[in-house]
């Protein structure tokens, strides 16, 4: 099963939809509060290059994005091979 990990804040609906989705297709995730959490908020930052948007997704340590990225993947029929990895 792959690791899948999530960079997320509180009322944030992008967040929201992106969990929506893995749960949808039955993925567990970790989730990270940057905002409840400043050193997980700094590893973010130095994960993602600078990205400071949430959702920042990550699959096996691979940098997915926010969460329109998530459901583009899903779109184009990729999301289920990064998964499965």
């Amino acid at each position: 099963m792959a690791n899948v990990e999530m960079y997320s804040g509180d009322f944030c609906p992008y967040c929201v939809r992106a969990k929506a989705l893995l749960e949808k297709k039955g993925v567990a995730f970790s989730e990270y509060n940057i905002r409840r959490d400043i050193q997980r908020q700094k590893e973010m930052l130095d994960r993602t290059g600078g990205a400071r948007t949430i959702p920042q997704i990550f699959i096996n340590n691979r940098h997915v994005g926010g969460c329109d990225d998530l459901y583009a993947l899903e779109k184009k029929g990729e999301l289920d091979s990064w998964l499965e990895s």
